[in-house]
């Protein structure tokens, strides 16, 4: 699957940041440091992985908005009590803004879902949750680089 996400391009980082960014069990991580090894541009892939990842935790915020738990359960594989867990949080921690955190491990895809039940505001959501995947990208940029000339000096 990797091999024909980084086969497309733009597309495929877009598609694998989309689905990463979704509860679905995928790692955009892998696609986008093979394509920055590859030699596409750097600035257009942080700016493509951010757009697919926000847009993938926005479908999160939508679901969470149409207040369906059973659905969330069914197809999202979220148990009712861990999206309660992640509401009383959000609500002692700071509201819409910590969609900026929607990057983490575990509790990253929650969030968003959380804000929806509880019809945050969609732009500070949306401004938030981008503003988090962009800095996360920018981060990557850094560290596949770092690893890169790591391993060409060894060599």
């Amino acid at each position: 699957m990797l091999d024909f996400l980084v086969h497309y391009g733009y597309f495929g980082l877009f598609l694998a940041c989309f689905l990463a960014a979704t509860i679905l069990p995928f790692g955009s991580e892998a696609v986008f440091a093979a394509l920055m090894v590859a030699g596409l541009d750097v600035v257009t892939c942080v700016i493509v992985g951010s757009l697919g990842s926000g847009m993938g935790g926005m479908t999160n915020y939508c679901l969470g908005l149409l207040g369906k738990v059973e659905w969330i359960e069914k197809y999202l594989r979220v148990k009712q009590e861990k999206v309660e867990s992640a509401i009383h949080w959000v609500n002692r921690y700071g509201g819409a803004y910590l969609a900026f955190f929607s990057f983490l491990p575990f509790v990253g895809d929650v969030i968003p879902i959380a804000l929806g039940f509880m019809k945050s505001n969609v732009w500070k959501v949306g401004t938030s949750l981008f503003a988090g995947k962009t800095c996360r990208y920018i981060v990557l940029v850094f560290i596949v680089d770092y690893f890169a000339h790591a391993i060409h000096y060894i060599k």
